[in-house]
């Protein structure tokens, strides 16, 4: 049996040692290898080394799922710098904010992302060097690069497992999104627990359905890699719309599927799935965000050989818990499945608001240690301090404001202890999405609310007033948000009224909005 690597980009290169001509990257009719894929990769490290790059550097990555971007991340981590990625659909300001809340020392690109780019971050400070990948290559434009720009590959940095491997920012409660560091030690002990639990095999395709800025993208990438398998990139455009995600996934042949319950809600609707072949499917993984249980039902009745599994975990800590579905789910069951016990690499317990241990069966905050959990948040101290529980013997438990209750069957999710969500398997911060809204100039008062509709999706609603009591346009305010916020932030729907309830201390009275729905 091979040695656990220490940094998470060997996976690629054992992978292009022990399958140097499988396709390790599939891309519509494109397709890389994992030896010409290690090749790009180390490319881009020399790249960025003939620009200063040095280990401990932060490193944007701007660019749509693409080959581009797998190769980008490796050559990254290859320097022993930690890469930053974005959501390519989000507005250019807020992109901007991210690279330059990090200092990183390059950004890598997408020249159709460049002038607004470079604009915005012109209005922040300083323009690292950008490394601009161009158009017109489908996704392989630094191969195209490395053609006309040749380099001498350089051995990799030495990369120890506490160092930074890359740093996935998540809304924040300030209205300014936040930074969470993840190490080497931290991705590859949750991929190493990946690869015991679920058996990947160098014949499986593996789906790539989560944007590389979202965590779960960890487990499609680098879990794929490390056992030789082909990942395949779900299109961003393909990946909202079960009409066309349903065939997409018979015809590639997909064999391990990872996703947020939303998207597979949606193909139990409204995928036709009794007209395809799903005979490829064996393992079904989501995360994020509760499942209903109907749709669970469903999707297991049109497709009832795979295994299913529910799986748990902040971006703090990935995965932390997990949950293997009923083969059969009985008919009156309405209650969501548990989110389960702990993960083999993991601790965890249930606290009070003073920290310490409840009983079992008693509600409380989830707490967690161990080699997965991050470091903290990138340049929040003060969010640090408040983050983590220290326990009788010093050992940090990270907090996740998640309240749970232990059963026999694992954790029972219960709800938030803050005001953050998960809507599509995307973590929220309802205060990000009000001081967006705060923006506007003819908005007086804002308030957000988060709650199920009648099949058990999650809907975000707005609640506002103006500043001259006059109604604003709903399209023009969905364009106002959408030009500010990812697109998975904008509201579902606005409440326009006079005024909005407060409490005796003159703050939105959050109960009472949820209670003006009811009426």
């Amino acid at each position: 049996m091979a040695a656990p690597v220490t940094a998470l980009h060997s996976y690629l290169q054992r992978a292009a040692e022990a399958w140097p001509d499988k396709v390790a990257v599939e891309d519509g009719d494109r397709q890389i290898g994992y030896r010409e894929l290690y090749a790009l990769a180390s490319w881009v490290s020399s790249r960025l080394r003939a620009l200063d790059v040095m280990p401990g550097d932060r490193i944007g990555i701007y660019l749509p799922k693409s080959i581009d971007s797998i190769a980008a991340m490796h050559g990254i981590m290859m320097t022993g710098a930690a890469y930053v990625p974005v959501d390519p659909t989000a507005p250019a300001t807020r992109n901007a904010f991210i690279h330059s809340d990090c200092t990183v020392r390059v950004a890598i690109v997408h020249a159709g992302f460049e002038v607004a780019y470079r604009e915005a971050l012109a209005a922040l400070g300083p323009i690292p060097p950008l490394l601009v990948v161009p158009k017109g290559h489908g996704g392989m434009g630094l191969a195209a690069l490395a053609q006309d720009e040749p380099i001498m590959a350089l051995p990799e940095a030495r990369v120890a497992q506490k160092d930074l491997a890359y740093i996935l920012y998540t809304s924040g409660s300030t209205g300014k999104p936040k930074g969470v560091m993840l190490t080497h030690e931290n991705a590859t002990s949750f991929v190493e627990w990946c690869s015991e639990s679920f058996g990947p095999l160098a014949q499986d395709r593996c789906s790539s359905h989560a944007p590389f800025h979202f965590d779960l993208s960890i487990l499609d990438i680098y879990m794929t890699l490390k056992h030789g398998a082909t990942l395949v990139l779900v299109p961003e455009d393909l990946g909202k719309d079960p009409v066309a995600l349903a065939p997409f996934i018979a015809q590639r042949r997909i064999s391990i599927w990872y996703s947020a319950p939303s998207i597979l809600a949606l193909l139990a609707q409204f995928g036709n799935l009794a007209q395809h072949d799903y005979s490829s499917l064996r393992i079904v993984l989501f995360a994020g965000e509760v499942f209903p249980v109907k749709h669970l039902r469903a999707l297991k009745e049109f497709v009832p050989h795979p295994a299913y599994y529910n799986l748990y975990g902040p971006t703090e800590t990935n995965v932390c818990t997990w949950f293997e579905i009923p083969n059969v789910i009985p008919k009156d069951r309405e209650t969501p499945y548990p989110i389960g016990p702990a993960c083999s690499h993991l601790e965890t317990k249930v606290v009070d608001e003073a920290g310490a241990t409840v009983a079992s069966g008693a509600d409380g905050e989830l707490v967690v240690r161990g080699p997965a959990v991050t470091q903290g948040y990138w340049n929040l101290p003060e969010r640090n301090a408040v983050a983590f529980l220290a326990d009788a013997v010093g050992a940090a438990w990270y907090k996740t404001g998640d309240i749970v209750r232990e059963t026999d069957e694992g954790y029972v999710y219960l709800g938030r202890r803050d005001r953050m969500i998960k809507k599509r398997g995307f973590r929220i911060e309802l205060g990000e999405i009000e001081a967006c809204l705060y923006r506007h100039p003819k908005v007086k008062e804002a308030a957000t609310i988060a709650r199920p509709d009648a099949d058990g999706d999650l809907k975000v609603i707005a609640f506002l007033s103006t500043v001259d009591g006059a109604r604003l346009s709903i399209i023009a305010l969905k364009t106002f948000c959408a030009e500010r916020l990812p697109l998975y932030m904008v509201p579902d729907r606005f409440d326009q009224r006079p005024e909005l309830p407060h409490t005796s201390t003159g703050k939105a009275d959050y109960q009472a909005l949820q209670r003006l729905l009811d009426e």
